[in-house]
């Protein structure tokens, strides 16, 4: 028996072309994306990693993305690779243009680098999102459409704007605990099967009677 779409397809339904699981289309080593990640764009769904703009190996920062996030057309993810030093008096990238100037070349403890852009499971992540260098967005979390999102948000919380910020959260710390416990995206495919409608529903106390020791 089937217990929902194959994971390692390039298109989850065959019907949809413009959904893409992005895990399926990653060639670059620093970005890392779980299972059921879901780019949805009508212009080319495949060519997530054009969205990915700044990523410079030398510099080591990575793109994590967690399982079951659905992420709309648009999106750019701005890594490190964008920062100028800003310690001295000049911010121009000499050295990127050549005819001698990369003499100029900065060390990279030179440049603000942020760290990795870590997106947690479950997120989702509206239309012509920008996320900024580093930053770290929770679990469940939801960033609205057209936002510039250059700080962290928390697991379960709604947040949107430029620049973006916490509008509320999404549930009471009690739900919120319980489902970061059970951690439903790491389920196997049968037991998602088999609590999908408890998952999808409305009446969220039926969510608090799941075992949290399910796995």
């Amino acid at each position: 028996m089937q217990y929902g779409p194959n994971p390692n397809a390039l298109h989850p339904n065959e019907a949809i072309k413009s959904i893409c699981y992005i895990k399926n289309v990653i060639t670059r080593p620093n970005i890392f994306v779980g299972d059921y990640t879901y780019y949805d764009d009508i212009n080319g769904a495949e060519r997530f990693e054009e969205h990915v703009t700044h990523h410079y190996e030398f510099i080591g920062d990575k793109l994590i993305i967690g399982k079951f996030c659905a992420i709309a057309k648009g999106i750019e993810f701005v890594m490190n690779g964008a920062n100028h030093r800003m310690n001295s008096v000049t911010t121009y990238p000499f050295n990127i243009m050549g005819g001698g100037w990369e003499k100029a070349t900065p060390a990279l403890e030179d440049l603000p680098l942020k760290g990795d852009t870590v997106i947690g499971n479950d997120v989702w992540i509206g239309q012509n999102v920008t996320i900024m260098p580093g930053v770290h967005i929770g679990d469940g979390a939801i960033i609205a459409a057209n936002s510039v999102v250059a700080k962290d948000i928390p697991a379960y919380h709604i947040a949107g704007g430029n620049p973006c910020r916490i509008l509320k959260k999404r549930f009471d710390d009690d739900l919120i605990e319980h489902l970061l416990t059970i951690k439903w995206w790491d389920w196997p495919a049968k037991e998602i099967f088999d609590h999908l409608e408890i998952l999808c529903s409305g009446d969220l106390k039926r969510v608090l009677e799941i075992n949290p020791l399910l796995k």
